[in-house]
């Protein structure tokens, strides 16, 4: 089964950022992707209060999401919305939420990120992540035409004990869309989505923006389909688009075969 990821360049023009998801999923799916995962942020990156604005209910009918579940449908695709700005429980507050549609439009899963960015970056850019945006608490597994997706986001893909946890929830894929900072990911990207691949043994989805955002704000890029033995199976590179790769759920079982480090686990 083949599975795409996209990467773009969002900004705070609402408008244009769908629009370009529409386009690179159009693009995915047709090169025959079935699953297709959206970068964080996918439909809006720019100052704090925008988000707050546009942030919308889960599961409910807003527009944005109402948009999103229309291209599902019209592409047939099940639809990974890496990072979507959910209405907050608090005044002021949003969540960022990665939510599984399936290929008729339906939610079947939401996933609310659990590691918020709090960070001074040696370039001078101050990200506070939690001024903004509520904590998750809950793991979230959702079911695919490929088999279990492990959901998260961004900033969760740097503590490896969330990801360990898959193995007892039957993931044989992570998605970890991000908007990956140009300072970090020049260094960490690559190396923390193999390593997760590796110590997982499953498959990785990383979606990703790039390119300048607003302000100092900058992301890496190089969306990314990782296998279970860490071999890059497709990479974007820089600009907006979208890369295919074919997932083999076999694949994961001989990894894991060849390799039993998780059935030899001690320490949970």
């Amino acid at each position: 089964m083949k599975v795409g990821v996209v990467q773009m360049t969002s900004t705070e023009d609402v408008e244009r950022n769908l629009a370009c998801a529409e386009r690179c999923v159009g693009q995915a799916a047709e090169d025959g992707a079935r699953v297709v995962v959206l970068p964080e942020c996918f439909a809006y990156l720019g100052p704090e209060d925008g988000k707050l604005a546009l942030a919308e209910a889960l599961p409910g009918g807003d527009p944005i999401l109402e948009r999103m579940q229309a291209l599902a449908r019209a592409r047939g695709v099940d639809l990974v919305l890496g990072g979507f700005w959910e209405r907050g429980a608090s005044p002021g507050k949003v969540k960022n939420a990665c939510v599984h549609l399936d290929a008729g439009g339906a939610v079947k899963a939401v996933y609310r990120k659990i590691h918020l960015f709090d960070v001074d970056l040696p370039d001078g850019t101050r990200l506070v992540e939690s001024d903004t945006v509520e904590a998750g608490s809950d793991v979230v597994v959702t079911d695919t035409p490929f088999g279990r997706l492990w959901l998260s986001v961004c900033y969760d893909l740097r503590f490896p004990e969330l990801y360990r946890r898959l193995v007892d929830g039957g993931a044989i894929a992570l998605a970890i869309p991000a908007a990956f900072t140009l300072t970090t990911g020049k260094d960490h990207w690559h190396v923390l989505l193999r390593a997760r691949a590796i110590e997982a043994q499953c498959y990785v989805l990383a979606a990703a923006q790039t390119g300048h955002h607003f302000g100092r704000r900058y992301s890496y890029g190089h969306a990314l389909v990782v296998d279970p033995w860490g071999t890059v199976l497709a990479e974007h590179g820089e600009g907006e688009g979208a890369v295919v790769a074919r997932l083999d759920p076999d694949a994961v079982a001989r990894v894991r075969r060849a390799l039993p480090s998780l059935a030899h686990r001690r320490l949970g």
